[in-house]
């Protein structure tokens, strides 16, 4: 009689936890059905133009997000590229220097901590301290000197991928063979030559994988962005020119937007927003996996 009331117990936990993954992929099929139709008059009205039209002009009905998605993708892979070193230090030394211990242990919460910011603290912090920084660089170049920018966004932006990328990363790294380690010293490699070679080597699939979830963190960020990035819908013409991203320009005129084709633009490129940011995710889950396996 146990026996068998273990086994209805079993049963019972394994249809729940089908019941509750198929739930989460209808939710994020629900998602992607309700921005669909959301957006449907803006890809009637809009078409393929929408893609790479450069103008954004409510009052005269013309709408194209090439800026922004040019804003995207500079102000991502900027901070990607700044937060890669810091990213990649962090994790050796969490994972290969000083895997255990107090001060790796403060280390590790002192960067969730970072994660747990809101990130319109991030905004406002960047606002008030990383601006006018900028600012004097601007001028030391001859550059407009509003402080607000893309570089101000990437900026504050790559610090916030840290945390994300240093514990992806980290576990990776955790993870490589030790007869590797072990071969490569006692072949007379030093530590650094065993990092550069064999650790980082061996883990670079990894190491990617982490990045490219990072960029879709980078991608979707809104609050932050939107404070520093200088919201201008205009092609920028440089780093420091003020942009606008597809999630910034969303959340700025998304409650001010009057009229069908309006709103339904602004949710078409939440829809691409959403789609972009999903493909890089599997990608990134597929590079883990296959690594880890």
């Amino acid at each position: 009689m146990k026996n068998r009331w273990r086994i209805l117990e079993n049963k019972i936990f394994v249809r729940w936890l089908t019941i509750v993954s198929l739930g989460t992929m209808v939710l994020l099929l629900l998602f992607f059905i309700t921005l669909f139709v959301s957006s449907w008059p803006a890809i009637k009205a809009n078409g393929l133009g929408f893609l790479w039209g450069k103008t954004w002009d409510p009052v005269n009905n013309h709408y194209g997000m090439y800026p922004f998605l040019v804003g995207t993708l500079i102000t991502s892979f900027l901070s990607l590229i700044i937060s890669a070193p810091f990213s990649i230090a962090a994790a050796l030394f969490l994972g290969e220097y000083y895997p255990k211990g107090v001060i790796p242990g403060i280390f590790r919460n002192v960067i969730d901590l970072l994660a747990a910011i809101p990130s319109v603290v991030y905004g406002f912090w960047g606002l008030y301290t990383v601006a006018p920084i900028v600012s004097k660089i601007e001028l030391a170049f001859h550059l407009p000197a509003p402080g607000v920018g893309i570089f101000t966004a990437s900026l504050v932006l790559s610090i916030m991928l840290v945390p994300y990328s240093v514990s992806l990363i980290r576990q990776v790294i955790s993870m490589t063979p030790v007869n590797l380690k072990e071969a490569a010293y006692a072949l007379g490699s030093t530590r650094t030559e065993v990092i550069t070679k064999v650790i980082i080597p061996s883990n670079i699939s990894g190491i990617s994988a982490g990045f490219l979830l990072s960029l879709g963190r980078a991608l979707g960020e809104t609050m932050a962005v939107t404070i520093l990035i200088g919201n201008s819908p205009a092609l920028p013409h440089n780093i420091f020119s003020p942009s606008y991203t597809m999630a910034s320009v969303i959340a700025n005129e998304f409650t001010e937007a009057v009229g069908e084709v309006y709103t339904s633009s602004l949710i078409e490129i939440g829809l691409l927003l959403f789609v972009v940011t999903t493909i890089i995710n599997l990608i990134g889950r597929l590079i883990i996996k296959r690594a880890i396996a």
